[in-house]
Formats: C-alpha cells, structure tokens, sequence
C-alpha cells in the first residue's frame, strides 16, 4: 500500500490493526498526529469549504511556513554581547582617570591640566580624573609630593590621614605610613585630619607622626628632596631609614639598633656611603654595605 493511500486511510479512521502499527512507525506520524490535534481547536467557518484528500495533500507536501520565535534566542544573545562589549569598551577605552607614579629613587615633575604642577618624591603616585578636572580640581596621593597649585577653583589633595585644600599655593605633602606631614610654602592651606583642622600659612608645618600631632616652622623656600637632599628634625629614625631606602633602593637591616631614637639632619642622594655616614655618625652608629645593595646598621659596643 503507497504511503499516501496509508495517509487517507488513517484520515478516515480506516486502518487495519496491522496498518496502525506501520503507520505509527513512519517519521511523519508525529507531525500528522498534531496537525489533526491541533485542528481539533478551530470551528470550521460557516462560508468555509472542506477540504477533500487531494487538497490535504497538496497542502501537507506544500506546508504554509508558520512564523516562530526562534529568533528572540538569538536576538538576545546578540544584545548580551553587545551589552557586555559597551560594558568593557566604558571600563577600558572611557577611562579618564589618570595615574602618575615613580619607582624607588625616582623623581618626576607632572603638569596637571590647569597648569599646576606636581613633583613627585619617590615610590610616590598620584591620580585625578582629567574628565572632571575643570568642575573639580582633586587629586589623590599616596607618598610624597610638592605642589604648585595654579589659581583658580579649590583644589583638594586626598591622603589616606587626611585632606589638603587650597586655592593657589605652593605645599609639600608627606603622606607614608603612620607619617603625615604638610609644609605651606606659599599661600594658604588648609589640613583636614580626623577631628584636627588647621590653616597653615607660609612657613607653617603639620605633622602626624606616630598618632601624635604637632606643628612647626621652616625657614626653606621649597622642599628640599626636590634638590635631592632630604631633611628632618626630631624624626625616628626608622623614619629615616626608610627614606634612605626609597631614594638610593636599597634595603636595610637592624643589629642592637634602637630605631625609636630620634634625628636631627640630613643625606644627600648621590652617595649611598656619604648618605650612610651622615645618618649613623651623629647617632653613633656603623654600616656595612654587602654586594647585593644591602645594608646592615649595628650599634658600637665598647
């Protein structure tokens, strides 16, 4: 019997037993089945003609293509792509955050988009948002650094222990560990500190060291690690030390030392032994510089 003979036969509702099971067993069967499932749901139209076998038949080989949805799935994975693509191109290509910062015993000299100007001490680093630059002159530092603020709208320093707010000024910022520090050399400054607020004039000094809050004056006219000296009065000397390794890269180690002690001075930062000899004679200390840039500070035993 030809397929199509088997077709119309189980249309009718005219199959043998036998004829059933073949007919279930053909690849078509689950198609013909909901087709004349489906039709069970519509109410044939008054107007309407019924359709005799031929007609059906021409029909089933020449099926109507009916519209699926098949393409949403598609669809929204193209907008997923597209929308974590936005996402990547806003994170890495829409940036305006810029970042400055230098290495041990490096120093640089940054021109922010107003003109002011920012010295880097080392292993120091700032960043700013040039974006907001002319609404919002703020910057944020880590380390040390000398400002030359040009005038204009306030200009904000962040640091982890505190705020620096000016309008046009020259200042040096020290923030390190358990160490903030601010010099006003020009113009007016205001320091913002947990509950402590100060406004420093030319000369002024703040310092947080240790916890411990205290003021002063100098006499300089700018910082003097910008002329590659550094300076300090009643400092530890840990302190000390960890400047002396920032500006020479070096490391350095303690034998019967009291690193509490304070200092008085200065080192310059061309020669690691004149520098070396400046901080350990006055404190009387001695010094052994190995191959591999490490030093060893010893108290001398009698």
């Amino acid at each position: 019997m030809t397929e199509d003979n088997l077709l119309k036969k189980w249309l009718n509702e005219e199959l043998t037993d036998a004829e059933k099971q073949a007919f279930s067993k053909r690849d078509d069967y689950a198609l013909n089945r909901e087709i004349i499932e489906n039709a069970k749901h519509f109410k044939a139209s008054k107007f309407s003609k019924i359709d005799d076998f031929n007609d059906f038949k021409n029909k089933y080989h020449n099926p109507i293509k009916i519209k699926s949805n098949k393409w949403i799935k598609p669809l929204l994975r193209i907008a997923a792509i597209l929308l974590i693509s936005f996402g990547i191109y806003t994170t890495f290509f829409n940036n305006d955050i810029i970042v400055k910062r230098t290495l041990a015993s490096e120093k640089t000299t940054i021109s922010l988009p107003d003109l002011s100007q920012v010295t880097l001490n080392a292993e120091s680093e700032i960043n700013y948002d040039s974006d907001l630059w002319n609404s919002k002159r703020s910057i944020n530092l880590k380390g040390e650094a000398y400002f030359k603020v040009a005038k204009g709208k306030t200009f904000d320093v962040i640091t982890q222990s505190g705020v620096v707010t000016v309008v046009g000024t020259e200042f040096n910022v020290k923030a390190r560990d358990n160490y903030f520090e601010v010099i006003c050399y020009e113009g007016i400054v205001k320091v913002v500190s947990d509950t402590i607020t100060k406004q420093l004039l030319a000369g002024d000094m703040y310092r947080i060291l240790n916890n411990t809050f205290s003021e002063d004056r100098v006499n300089a006219s700018k910082p003097s690690w910008t002329n590659n000296r550094s300076r300090f009065k009643a400092v530890p000397l840990k302190k000390v030390i960890d400047e002396l390794e920032r500006q020479f890269n070096i490391k350095v180690s303690f034998k019967d030392t009291d690193t509490t002690r304070l200092f008085t001075g200065g080192f310059t930062h061309n020669n690691l032994k004149n520098a070396l000899s400046a901080i350990t004679q006055p404190m009387n200390l001695s010094f052994k510089i190995s191959s591999s840039n490490q030093v060893l500070i010893h108290g001398n035993t009698d």
